[in-house]
């Protein structure tokens, strides 16, 4: 699966690269990520699960997709609601 940066993410300097566990995305504005994706089941579709990297602190995130692509897509868009920047 590939994930492209949203514009918004450019735009203030950041990147979505894939984790070494092939499973986890991590957005970074820097050299360390700031924040972790990760997929998860939400009954029959799918969740992303967003996590601060530097506490641990879950965003809220609770919008099923169909697909997994979709809910770190989805996340991504979460994410730049939470920092203001949709």
């Amino acid at each position: 699966m590939t994930l492209k940066a949203p514009d918004w993410l450019v735009q203030h300097g950041g990147d979505v690269r894939l984790g070494s566990d092939g499973q986890t995305w991590y957005v970074y504005f820097g050299p360390a990520p700031d924040y972790a994706l990760n997929v998860v089941p939400v009954g029959n579709k799918f969740g992303c699960k967003i996590r601060q990297t530097n506490n641990g602190r879950l965003l809220a995130n609770d919008e099923p997709s169909a697909g997994p692509e979709e809910a770190l897509r989805d996340g991504l868009e979460q994410l730049g609601k939470t920092l203001g920047w949709r």
